[in-house]
Protein backbone atom coordinates (compact mmCIF):
# COMPACT_ATOMS: atom_id res chain seq x y z
CA UNK A 1 0.00 0.00 0.00
CA UNK A 2 1.12 3.55 -0.76
CA UNK A 3 0.57 6.10 1.97
CA UNK A 4 1.80 9.57 2.71
CA UNK A 5 1.36 12.54 5.03
CA UNK A 6 0.00 15.96 4.18
CA UNK A 7 -1.00 19.12 5.99
CA UNK A 8 -4.46 20.45 5.22
CA UNK A 9 -6.87 22.79 7.03
CA UNK A 10 -4.59 23.17 10.04
CA UNK A 11 -4.02 19.45 10.65
CA UNK A 12 -1.71 16.65 9.52
CA UNK A 13 -3.42 13.77 7.73
CA UNK A 14 -2.46 10.35 6.51
CA UNK A 15 -3.10 10.33 2.78
CA UNK A 16 -3.45 7.87 -0.09
CA UNK A 17 -3.27 8.10 -3.89
CA UNK A 18 -6.48 8.97 -5.71
CA UNK A 19 -7.25 9.46 -9.39
CA UNK A 20 -8.22 13.07 -8.65
CA UNK A 21 -5.25 13.85 -6.42
CA UNK A 22 -5.00 12.60 -2.85
CA UNK A 23 -7.48 10.97 -0.48
CA UNK A 24 -7.25 11.94 3.18
CA UNK A 25 -7.77 9.32 5.89
CA UNK A 26 -11.23 10.75 6.61
CA UNK A 27 -12.29 10.15 3.00
CA UNK A 28 -12.04 13.69 1.63
CA UNK A 29 -10.36 13.98 -1.77
CA UNK A 30 -8.21 16.99 -2.58
CA UNK A 31 -6.04 18.04 -5.50
CA UNK A 32 -2.30 17.63 -5.02
CA UNK A 33 -1.86 21.40 -4.98
CA UNK A 34 -4.46 21.89 -2.25
CA UNK A 35 -2.34 20.20 0.41
CA UNK A 36 1.17 20.66 1.77
CA UNK A 37 3.14 17.47 1.37
CA UNK A 38 5.30 16.21 4.22
CA UNK A 39 7.78 13.35 4.33
CA UNK A 40 5.65 10.17 4.26
CA UNK A 41 7.05 8.95 7.60
CA UNK A 42 8.40 10.55 10.76
CA UNK A 43 12.06 10.52 9.83
CA UNK A 44 14.77 9.63 12.34
CA UNK A 45 18.46 9.59 11.46
CA UNK A 46 19.22 9.87 7.76
CA UNK A 47 22.25 7.93 6.58
CA UNK A 48 23.29 8.73 3.02
CA UNK A 49 25.57 6.85 0.64
CA UNK A 50 27.91 8.45 -1.84
CA UNK A 51 29.31 6.90 -5.03
CA UNK A 52 27.23 3.74 -4.60
CA UNK A 53 26.64 3.24 -8.33
CA UNK A 54 29.75 2.36 -10.31
CA UNK A 55 28.80 4.40 -13.39
CA UNK A 56 28.12 7.49 -11.26
CA UNK A 57 31.52 7.10 -9.58
CA UNK A 58 33.12 6.91 -13.03
CA UNK A 59 31.05 9.93 -14.13
CA UNK A 60 32.75 11.87 -11.33
CA UNK A 61 36.10 10.22 -12.08
CA UNK A 62 36.37 8.36 -8.79
CA UNK A 63 37.06 4.68 -8.26
CA UNK A 64 35.29 2.34 -5.87
CA UNK A 65 36.32 2.62 -2.23
CA UNK A 66 37.01 -0.33 0.08
CA UNK A 67 34.21 0.74 2.47
CA UNK A 68 30.95 2.55 1.70
CA UNK A 69 31.13 6.34 1.73
CA UNK A 70 28.51 7.30 4.33
CA UNK A 71 27.45 10.53 6.01
CA UNK A 72 24.58 11.75 8.18
CA UNK A 73 21.93 14.34 7.42
CA UNK A 74 20.02 16.52 9.88
CA UNK A 75 16.21 16.83 10.13
CA UNK A 76 16.18 20.31 8.60
CA UNK A 77 17.21 18.86 5.25
CA UNK A 78 13.87 17.07 4.77
CA UNK A 79 11.31 18.45 2.33
CA UNK A 80 8.09 16.95 0.96
CA UNK A 81 6.71 16.34 -2.51
CA UNK A 82 6.07 19.52 -4.54
CA UNK A 83 8.37 21.52 -2.28
CA UNK A 84 10.86 24.17 -3.38
CA UNK A 85 14.62 23.77 -2.91
CA UNK A 86 16.78 26.90 -2.85
CA UNK A 87 19.63 27.36 -5.28
CA UNK A 88 22.15 29.85 -3.81
CA UNK A 89 23.03 32.73 -6.11
CA UNK A 90 26.73 31.83 -6.03
CA UNK A 91 26.22 28.21 -7.08
CA UNK A 92 27.56 27.23 -10.51
CA UNK A 93 26.77 23.48 -10.41
CA UNK A 94 23.78 22.22 -8.41
CA UNK A 95 22.33 18.83 -9.22
CA UNK A 96 19.64 16.37 -8.17
CA UNK A 97 20.27 12.81 -6.99
CA UNK A 98 17.41 10.35 -7.44
CA UNK A 99 17.79 7.64 -4.79
CA UNK A 100 15.97 4.67 -3.31
CA UNK A 101 15.30 5.48 0.35
CA UNK A 102 15.14 2.49 2.68
CA UNK A 103 13.07 2.96 5.86
CA UNK A 104 14.08 0.91 8.88
CA UNK A 105 11.17 -0.76 10.66
CA UNK A 106 12.77 -2.15 13.83
CA UNK A 107 15.97 -1.79 15.80
CA UNK A 108 19.05 -3.21 14.09
CA UNK A 109 22.27 -3.90 16.00
CA UNK A 110 25.03 -6.13 14.64
CA UNK A 111 22.68 -7.57 12.03
CA UNK A 112 24.00 -10.17 9.63
CA UNK A 113 23.41 -9.78 5.92
CA UNK A 114 21.09 -12.79 5.73
CA UNK A 115 18.74 -11.25 8.32
CA UNK A 116 19.02 -7.63 7.24
CA UNK A 117 15.85 -7.32 5.18
CA UNK A 118 13.75 -8.31 8.21
CA UNK A 119 14.55 -4.84 9.56
CA UNK A 120 13.21 -2.95 6.51
CA UNK A 121 9.72 -1.45 6.82
CA UNK A 122 9.50 -0.07 3.31
CA UNK A 123 10.73 2.40 0.73
CA UNK A 124 10.39 5.96 -0.56
CA UNK A 125 11.87 8.07 -3.34
CA UNK A 126 14.53 10.59 -2.34
CA UNK A 127 15.94 13.51 -4.30
CA UNK A 128 19.10 14.56 -2.48
CA UNK A 129 20.51 17.77 -3.93
CA UNK A 130 24.21 18.63 -3.97
CA UNK A 131 26.10 21.81 -4.80
CA UNK A 132 29.48 20.83 -6.18
CA UNK A 133 30.94 24.31 -5.63
CA UNK A 134 30.89 23.69 -1.89
CA UNK A 135 32.46 20.23 -1.94
CA UNK A 136 35.75 19.95 -0.09
CA UNK A 137 36.50 16.51 -1.52
CA UNK A 138 34.49 13.55 -2.72
CA UNK A 139 35.48 11.30 0.17
CA UNK A 140 34.33 13.67 2.92
CA UNK A 141 31.18 15.55 1.84
CA UNK A 142 30.93 18.68 3.95
CA UNK A 143 27.91 20.19 5.66
CA UNK A 144 27.28 22.87 3.05
CA UNK A 145 26.85 20.21 0.36
CA UNK A 146 24.77 17.55 2.10
CA UNK A 147 23.01 19.20 5.06
CA UNK A 148 21.25 22.09 3.38
CA UNK A 149 17.78 23.11 4.56
CA UNK A 150 15.21 21.63 2.20
CA UNK A 151 17.82 19.82 0.15
CA UNK A 152 16.54 16.28 0.71
CA UNK A 153 13.13 15.73 -0.85
CA UNK A 154 11.27 12.59 0.30
CA UNK A 155 8.04 11.07 -0.93
CA UNK A 156 5.46 11.30 -2.13
CA UNK A 157 4.60 7.86 -0.75
CA UNK A 158 5.87 5.27 1.69
CA UNK A 159 5.46 1.78 0.24
CA UNK A 160 5.52 -1.32 2.45
CA UNK A 161 8.46 -3.63 1.79
CA UNK A 162 6.06 -6.53 1.19
CA UNK A 163 4.54 -4.63 -1.75
CA UNK A 164 7.83 -4.45 -3.67
CA UNK A 165 8.40 -7.78 -5.35
CA UNK A 166 12.14 -7.31 -6.02
CA UNK A 167 13.91 -4.27 -4.63
CA UNK A 168 17.07 -5.27 -6.53
CA UNK A 169 15.42 -4.62 -9.91
CA UNK A 170 13.90 -1.13 -9.65
CA UNK A 171 14.47 1.42 -12.41
CA UNK A 172 15.21 5.03 -11.38
CA UNK A 173 14.58 8.01 -13.66
CA UNK A 174 14.98 11.78 -13.33
CA UNK A 175 13.33 14.35 -15.60
CA UNK A 176 14.30 18.03 -15.71
CA UNK A 177 11.58 20.15 -17.32
CA UNK A 178 10.19 17.02 -18.95
CA UNK A 179 13.47 15.74 -20.41
CA UNK A 180 14.89 12.52 -19.02
CA UNK A 181 18.41 13.16 -17.78
CA UNK A 182 19.06 10.26 -15.43
CA UNK A 183 18.33 6.56 -15.66
CA UNK A 184 19.60 3.65 -13.58
CA UNK A 185 18.59 0.48 -11.80
CA UNK A 186 19.04 -0.75 -8.24
CA UNK A 187 20.67 -3.92 -9.57
CA UNK A 188 23.76 -1.75 -10.12
CA UNK A 189 24.25 -0.77 -6.47
CA UNK A 190 27.88 -1.25 -5.47
CA UNK A 191 26.89 -2.11 -1.89
CA UNK A 192 23.38 -3.57 -1.76
CA UNK A 193 20.76 -3.04 0.95
CA UNK A 194 21.52 -6.13 3.09
CA UNK A 195 25.23 -5.31 3.02
CA UNK A 196 24.54 -1.68 3.94
CA UNK A 197 22.42 -2.69 6.94
CA UNK A 198 25.05 -5.18 8.08
CA UNK A 199 27.79 -2.56 7.71
CA UNK A 200 25.93 0.29 9.42
CA UNK A 201 24.45 -1.77 12.24
CA UNK A 202 27.93 -3.05 13.02
CA UNK A 203 28.91 0.31 14.53
CA UNK A 204 25.67 2.22 15.05
CA UNK A 205 22.16 1.29 16.14
CA UNK A 206 19.55 1.70 13.44
CA UNK A 207 16.10 2.49 14.85
CA UNK A 208 12.58 2.46 13.44
CA UNK A 209 12.14 5.52 11.24
CA UNK A 210 15.80 5.80 10.29
CA UNK A 211 16.33 6.20 6.56
CA UNK A 212 19.16 4.96 4.36
CA UNK A 213 19.65 6.83 1.09
CA UNK A 214 21.29 4.27 -1.16
CA UNK A 215 23.02 6.51 -3.70
CA UNK A 216 22.30 7.81 -7.19
CA UNK A 217 23.12 6.51 -10.68
CA UNK A 218 24.86 8.44 -13.43
CA UNK A 219 23.20 11.26 -15.34
CA UNK A 220 23.50 14.39 -13.22
CA UNK A 221 23.15 17.81 -14.84
CA UNK A 222 23.06 21.32 -13.47
CA UNK A 223 19.63 22.68 -12.49
CA UNK A 224 18.60 26.32 -12.40
CA UNK A 225 15.98 28.49 -10.74
CA UNK A 226 12.53 27.65 -12.07
CA UNK A 227 13.40 24.12 -13.15
CA UNK A 228 11.01 21.31 -12.32
CA UNK A 229 12.70 18.07 -11.30
CA UNK A 230 10.76 14.80 -11.20
CA UNK A 231 12.24 11.59 -9.83
CA UNK A 232 10.59 8.24 -10.52
CA UNK A 233 11.27 4.78 -9.12
CA UNK A 234 9.31 1.73 -10.24
CA UNK A 235 6.48 1.00 -7.81
CA UNK A 236 7.10 4.09 -5.67
CA UNK A 237 5.56 6.89 -7.70
CA UNK A 238 6.79 10.28 -8.95
CA UNK A 239 8.45 12.85 -6.68
CA UNK A 240 8.16 16.43 -7.97
CA UNK A 241 10.22 19.41 -6.84
CA UNK A 242 11.10 22.87 -8.13
CA UNK A 243 14.19 25.04 -7.78
CA UNK A 244 13.83 28.45 -6.13
CA UNK A 245 16.06 31.49 -5.85
CA UNK A 246 17.50 33.34 -2.87
CA UNK A 247 14.80 35.96 -3.45
CA UNK A 248 12.08 33.32 -3.18
CA UNK A 249 13.40 32.60 0.30
CA UNK A 250 13.77 36.25 1.32
CA UNK A 251 17.55 36.23 1.00
CA UNK A 252 18.01 38.84 -1.72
Amino acid sequence: MMRGRVAYAGAIHEAYPHVDGVRLADGRVRREDEVVWLAPVEVGTIVALGLNYAEHARELQFSRQEEPLVFLKGPGTVLGHRGVTRRPADATFMHYECELAVVIGRTAQHVKRENAMQHVAGYMIANDYAIRDYLENYYRPNLRVKNRDGGTVLGPWFVDAADIADVTQLALRTFVNGTRQQHGNTRDLVTDIPALIEYLSGFMTLAAGDVILTGTPEGIVNVNVGDEVICEIDGLGRLANTIGSDADFGRA
